[in-house]
């Protein structure tokens, strides 16, 4: 006979699962709000009745109100029930409304509508140990993920990150030509072409709808003169003489890293560096029992592992893997020069050299 349940633990336990449930859907309603624009339209607004609202966004009003009543539930917009108006605090408004804001945070939940359309794909994977490819997933997937890392990047990658690899912002300025692998969208290939005007930048992606965005980005923000997009796998772009290989947010996605290496070893100029951004999750499972710890592993255990097990290489990473991984594996390929240049709560930034 099996010991009698704590049963305070039982429930304690049942209020956070009823917690992350409540999370679940409401995690539908912040994707339904951000993609019509109802933060957007609340931010800097002041009080706004259901009905104002709605009219400021040409929605159904019954269906704003509900979505409100849903937003005050979870404590995103406060209500005045005196005046029957609803306020999106300026504080909140700078994580789901400004696009531009380093904090904004509504691209992870605008990845869920692709995520959960795959979940029969995924557990036909689990059983299979088959992957789920990333082209396998539908342009909402694409949207959510540039818009989710585009933040970050713009406020650290040029303060923060180049300045800590040895001698590359002072090759940048000067001039060089510049390899961004796995660019996606070309959010972090626009942002280190517009810092230096003097230096040529060369995105490449396996997914030719990301490219064909990538390329319209740098047509409208006037940087095409400076940045080229191409379809290319990550172990066979084009090109040499780089001064300057980038990896953002990807290497743990491909099936052989270990072959990206190799290339980007081959494809460096003499004095080059890569530069490696990966999630700052841990290896040990827990070490990740915190919030972005998380949030990165079931990030891992429902997209960046079956995209990597859907290219049937060597390696099935996650995007969890540890330092010691991604280390070993470098060094077999050729970059045996390693260096953690820079970290912060979402990402570990690494220099790595012949």
């Amino acid at each position: 006979m099996g010991k009698a349940l704590d049963q305070d633990q039982v429930m304690a336990f049942l209020e956070r699962v009823m917690i992350d449930s409540g999370a679940a859907f409401a995690g539908l309603c912040t994707s339904i709000g951000a993609r019509l624009g109802l933060y957007e339209a609340m931010a800097g607004a002041g009080p706004l009745t259901s009905p104002g609202l709605a009219a400021r966004t040409g929605l159904d009003e019954r269906y704003v109100r509900e979505w409100l009543a849903a937003q005050v539930a979870g404590q995103y917009v406060h209500y005045a029930p005196g005046t029957d108006t609803y306020l999106l605090p300026d504080e909140h408004a700078a994580v789901l409304a400004d696009q531009d804001a380093p904090t904004y945070s509504a691209g992870a939940f605008t990845m869920l509508q692709s995520l959960y359309a795959t979940e029969d794909a995924l557990v036909d994977a689990y059983r299979t140990g088959e992957g789920v490819g990333w082209g396998e997933h539908g342009p909402a997937l694409y949207e959510g993920v540039a818009a989710f890392f585009r933040p970050g990047y713009a406020a650290a990658l040029v303060p923060e990150w180049l300045p800590a690899l040895d001698g590359v912002v002072a090759g940048l300025e000067r001039g060089m030509l510049v390899a961004d692998v796995g660019c996606g969208f070309g959010h972090s290939t626009l942002l280190m072409a517009r810092a230096f005007p003097n230096s040529r930048f060369h995105g490449f992606d396996f997914h030719a709808p990301s490219v064909e965005r990538a390329r319209r980005t740098a047509q409208e923000q006037g940087l095409a003169d400076r940045v080229t997009f191409e379809v290319a796998a990550a172990d066979d772009f084009p090109g040499g003489g780089y001064g300057l290989i980038t990896f953002f947010d990807c290497l743990h996605d491909l099936g052989d890293p270990g072959a990206a290496f190799r290339r980007a070893a081959q494809a460096l100029a003499d004095g080059g560096a890569c530069m490696v951004v990966e999630p700052n999750a841990a290896a040990a499972p827990q070490d990740n029992i915190t919030t972005i710890g998380r949030s990165f592993t079931a990030t891992s255990a429902t997209l960046c592992l079956p995209g990597a097990v859907a290219q049937k290489g060597p390696h099935t990473l996650g995007n969890h893997a540890g330092e010691d991984t991604l280390r070993s594996i470098a060094s077999e390929a050729g970059l045996r020069t390693w260096k953690l240049a820079a970290e912060d709560p979402a990402h570990r930034v690494y220099d790595i050299r012949p």
